[in-house]
């Protein structure tokens, strides 16, 4: 088959999904809280040099995201917590030593914290096994909120050919890697059925301002538009609606706006309901159970 991991179904074969708390649209804020290492090449740039030559230590790119911890981490766990709702953060177990105001404060938010690495670089492909990284990000997570993590995002999304095998024998519930439907599918592993969860890298400000270089309000925009269409599709299933945010990105002085028009946005439909990667989780494993899919 075409995919290693989830066979093939188109989305209208699914079988019908009920509701989570009489709502058909289930949002899922996943903030992306990251430790980009100052000593070492930036994941992301938006300043290029001057002469063309990359360098270390890399200020400009480091101040970039350094900026987003710093200021646009208190506008974004504002504009979410001031309305009372539910969201992740897919979180950078590094996170915890280099940022730990920040760390507190989504903990004493109620965020769910999401694995996502210790640092941000691809860090699945490490020198002394994927197994024992994640395993390291796990326990570090899980010292700091007193909850083992239950959910996986790698850093952008990549992975080894082993990563879900590792993730699932690690005892990990789901995984946001596969951005292939817009309802959870069970994937097959060497330790068992693990959980592909809709992720989003087409509402996802990482895609959209730092790599197609969107003017503001383009995220808002295309939000409005999938909100449209799932509502029209929601009349016969569910649909999981997850928005990929960033602090230096979305919670910029000129960007803010946007997330609070987007909230409210959402708010405003009768048919959403926010909650977080945990809670979809245990609401589709009861729906679906892993033994009637042919992932098993």
């Amino acid at each position: 088959m075409a995919n290693p991991r989830i066979p093939y179904v188109m989305s209208s074969e699914h079988p019908k999904l009920p509701p989570m708390q009489g709502k058909r649209i289930l949002v899922h804020l996943v903030v992306n809280v990251e430790h980009w290492q100052f000593d070492h090449a930036m994941p992301r740039t938006m300043i290029t040099p001057p002469h063309g030559r990359e360098t270390i230590p890399d200020v400009p790119n480091f101040s970039w995201a350094d900026y987003g911890m710093r200021a646009g981490m208190p506008r974004l766990l504002d504009l979410i917590t001031s309305r009372g709702l539910a969201a992740s953060t897919s979180f950078n177990a590094g996170v915890i030593d280099a940022y730990p105001q920040a760390a507190i404060a989504m903990r004493d938010a109620g965020w769910e914290f999401i694995g996502h690495g210790m640092h941000q670089k691809a860090t699945n492909h490490v020198e002394g096994g994927e197994a024992a990284l994640v395993r390291a990000c796990l326990d570090k997570i899980e010292g700091f909120t007193g909850k083992r993590p239950r959910g996986w995002l790698s850093p952008g999304l990549r992975e080894t050919v082993d990563t879900p095998d590792v993730l699932k024998a690690a005892g990990l519930d789901y995984v946001c890697d596969w951005v292939v439907d817009d309802v959870p599918n069970w994937m097959t592993t060497s330790a068992g059925p693990l959980l592909s969860m809709p992720y989003n890298i087409e509402i996802n400000d990482s895609i959209i301002y730092a790599i197609e270089r969107h003017a503001t309000g383009e995220m808002l925009k295309r939000l409005a538009f999938t909100l449209e269409q799932f509502e029209q599709e929601s009349h016969d299933t569910v649909r999981v609606l997850a928005i990929g945010l960033h602090p230096h990105l979305i919670a910029v002085p000129h960007r803010i706006h946007e997330m609070a028009g987007m909230l409210d946005l959402l708010m405003a439909s009768k048919n959403t309901i926010f909650t977080t990667g945990a809670d979809i989780c245990d609401w589709y494993r009861q729906a679906c159970p892993s033994e009637t899919s042919p992932a098993r």
